[in-house]
């Protein structure tokens, strides 16, 4: 794809194609607001409040264990945006110079698209649970789940339709609403004894965790965010540099995360619940508290539903590039929407997630491996010219390793940590594979 210079338009128009260098002006600390808007919503209290309830670690070490996992995972997502960075393309197209033209065109991207898609609707439909509790609870009125979830979700799609611009700006607004709501449930937490439990006995718990469990926590908060590295150029496209993209996104993915398990931990310690937004929101009756409770809940899930359905327009643009940026949008956002009227798909997440995790961690790992051991980091404009080439049609080195990956994945048990355990099992078998230079790999020639 050629640069191309486009008028700048309200809605987004700028598909597979590089940014033109005088868009590129986003600083590290605009990305730092935006990843740490992100970062705190429902979904990501889960890691570290299971860390507690399930695995038994006191608050502090769960929200060690869980930043720990989450920092490894952070610095690999970091690392990828400099495809973006540096040459201004969206991270599935940039996929293909790790995977093939067609291994990254259907494999990695529907296997992205279809991941954005599910955690839209298990976003909304969570988000959803929570904004009919919180109304009914401040103002004693009872709304229809259906109606109030599609509503949500058509507004978040037609966000992420307007494009980057419209996250930036949603940053600016939505940052000290979510500061403000999280300020609030600590008052909350600090000020009440919920279930006999306070804040001083809670911090006072410091008995130290068995190193298996530590680290099996840790690596699920891993294995949940590892997977970014398949969308983290889609926002540096529009970096000053490569270091602006690097540090910007780390330092607002760990401290977003930091506050989120702090929230989420200390949440499953004081009431054996995940949820802070529905906990604090039932252990006060201030108004003022109870209204940025609840505006915080409705912004955490605004801010990661409209990074979901961006990322996951560039995924189905990448696969049907006829589309165009503003139509693979609509299309996408039209299948979120529908996908939040299902409940099912929060109530059935274990089964979800665990098959989503055959296909996006082994992917993940190659992606990983590739980019950063091989490639040492270096994203050339030799690479960038030869991505939709003859001879890089299908990486077949990288497929044997995902192949093998997956079904290490669904082999091992649970309790084993697979997700962390099948990443480490692909990248090394994927440089044993490269290390041995399999003639037919090398020489074979796709026409298309």
């Amino acid at each position: 794809m050629n640069s191309t210079n486009k008028p700048i338009t309200k809605i987004e128009r700028f598909g597979l194609e590089s940014v033109p260098k005088d868009l590129r002006t986003t600083s590290w600390y605009e990305y730092a607001m935006i990843q740490m808007t992100i970062s705190v919503n429902a979904g990501n209290f889960l890691v570290p409040a299971l860390a507690v309830l399930e695995g038994g670690l006191s608050f502090m070490w769960a929200v060690i264990s869980t930043v720990l996992g989450a920092m490894l995972a952070f610095i690999f997502v970091s690392f990828l945006s400099f495809p973006g960075a540096r040459k201004g393309i969206p991270s599935q197209y940039a996929v293909r110079s790790f995977l093939g033209q067609k291994g990254a065109q259907y494999f990695a991207s529907p296997v992205r698209s279809i991941t954005s898609l599910y955690w839209f609707a298990v976003q909304t439909i969570g988000g959803t649970y929570m904004v009919v509790e919180l109304i009914k609870r401040a103002f004693s009125i009872t709304l229809p789940f259906l109606p109030v979830s599609l509503l949500l979700a058509t507004l978040m799609a037609t966000l992420a339709l307007v494009g980057f611009n419209a996250v930036k700006k949603a940053t600016v607004f939505l940052l000290p609403l979510l500061f403000a709501g999280t300020v609030s449930m600590m008052i909350v937490f600090f000020t009440s004894s919920i279930n006999g439990n306070t804040f001083p006995s809670i911090i006072s718990s410091t008995e130290a965790p068995g190193y298996t469990t530590f680290f099996f926590y840790a690596s699920l908060a891993f294995v949940q965010y590892v997977s970014g590295v398949s969308s983290s150029s889609d926002m540096a496209r529009y970096a000053r540099s490569t270091k602006h993209a690097f540090f910007g996104l780390f330092l607002g993915n760990s401290f977003g995360f930091l506050f989120t398990a702090i929230l989420g931990a200390y949440t499953a310690s004081v009431a054996a619940s995940w949820n802070p937004f529905l906990i604090t929101s039932r252990y006060t009756d201030s108004t003022v508290l109870l209204t940025f409770i609840f505006i915080a809940a409705l912004c955490s899930m605004f801010t990661i539903n409209i990074s979901n359905a961006y990322t996951g327009g560039y995924s189905l643009l990448n696969t049907f590039p006829s589309l165009g940026r503003v139509k693979s949008a609509i299309i996408l956002g039209c299948f979120a929407i529908m996908l939040s009227g299902f409940p099912a798909l929060v109530n059935e997440a274990d089964q979800f997630i665990s098959l989503l995790g055959a296909f996006v961690i082994p992917l993940s790992a190659i992606i990983i491996t590739d980019f950063i051991i091989i490639k040492k980091t270096r994203f050339t404009s030799e690479l960038y010219s030869k991505m939709n080439s003859r001879q890089n049609v299908i990486n077949y080195a990288g497929f044997i390793a995902i192949v093998s990956g997956m079904c290490f994945y669904l082999l091992l048990p649970v309790s084993f940590s697979p997700g962390f355990l099948s990443f480490l099992f692909t990248s090394i078998l994927y440089l044993v594979i490269k290390k041995i230079k399999v003639p037919s790999i090398k020489s074979k020639k796709v026409h298309v």
